[in-house]
């Protein structure tokens, strides 16, 4: 299966919410797509209708292909914790999703890219992959012939978002990853019980 590269708008009417960010096109039309979107009779969901939506979601919204997350799924489940808790942080803690939130790409999908493009170096080293897994204490930052790029400046410049779990300088262009993100601190709208209730039936 080939990663979505589709129109964001049309996945985020489809859950109801604008999960790719702010989106001028969903404000206008923020009901599901197709012929019968403005429908006011919908049939009811079952709840695996339910927990499957909410697992699409949260795929579509870390950009994580279906095989990916079911292996951080059986890695969260295997770890000691709340396990749809532990679900959630190993996807923040994926080097795309991280450079999206230091504010260096404008989007997931645009941090991808950004990182398959050899922008990125992780402890001083170059890093290609998106999937890349950080630790605390490990140093993200743009790569030095790489600090012009318009794309990341404009980006920087727009941005505005501050987490506690990260750090970021905005003149060396390089950051920390402090800690592994609490549950509170997440702030995407995701109900991941339901998710761990679909993966274990």
């Amino acid at each position: 299966m080939a990663r979505y590269t589709g129109p964001q708008t049309k996945i985020a009417r489809k859950f109801g919410e604008a999960i790719f960010g702010d989106d001028r096109a969903f404000e206008k039309r923020n009901y599901p797509p197709g012929q019968h979107g403005l429908a006011k009779k919908r049939g009811k969901k079952s709840e695996y209708a339910i927990q499957l939506m909410e697992k699409q979601k949260a795929k579509y919204t870390y950009g994580i292909l279906e095989k990916q997350f079911r292996n951080l799924f059986e890695k969260a489940a295997a770890s000691k914790g709340v396990t749809g808790e532990i679900l959630l942080q190993l996807c923040e803690a994926r080097l795309d999703n991280v450079v999206f939130r230091m504010g260096i790409a404008p989007s997931r999908r645009a941090a991808r890219q950004i990182v398959s493009h050899r922008h990125i170096t992780v402890n001083g080293e170059v890093v290609n992959v998106p999937s890349y897994h950080l630790k605390p204490g490990d140093k993200v930052a743009v790569r030095e012939k790489s600090k012009s790029l318009e794309t990341i400046e404009r980006s920087l410049a727009a941005s505005s978002h501050v987490y506690e779990w990260i750090t970021w300088n905005n003149d060396t262009k390089e950051g920390t990853f402090v800690s592994v993100p609490q549950r509170i601190q997440i702030t995407e709208n995701i109900k991941e019980q339901l998710i761990v209730e679909l993966y274990n039936k």
